[in-house]
């Protein structure tokens, strides 16, 4: 059985890192949500499914885990930063990071117009 490459526990919530070979011999990365608890018999269960105390653990570990493969694959961060200046003519580089300005309009005029 493979191991994860790295895991993230955060509370009862963990998010594990698989590392998959392609079919052209590429590596990709794909990510998995597990929830512990204890069933009314005292026994450990796992479950994929949150409740909303579980949402802020769950962004938590999730994010720890983009972090971990992003900073381990350092081409995933030039396709990132490739796929923002594509998508959106309104950004700046700062020291090698895209950062999104957002868009060039006004938009605060419509969300305030009662």
């Amino acid at each position: 059985m493979p191991y994860p490459v790295r895991k993230f526990r955060v509370g009862s919530i963990s998010v594990a890192i698989w590392q998959n070979d392609s079919k052209d011999g590429n590596k990709f990365y794909s990510v998995t949500l597990d929830r512990r608890y204890k069933d009314k018999d005292g026994s450990w269960k796992s479950s994929n499914n949150l409740g909303i105390n579980d949402l802020p653990k769950a962004i938590l570990a999730l994010q720890k885990a983009y972090e971990f493969v992003l900073f381990k694959e350092p081409e995933l961060q030039e396709d990132i930063n490739e796929d923002i200046k594509e998508n959106d003519e309104n950004n700046e580089e700062i020291n090698g990071d895209v950062v999104s300005r957002g868009p060039k309009e006004d938009f605060n005029k419509d969300l305030f117009d009662f």
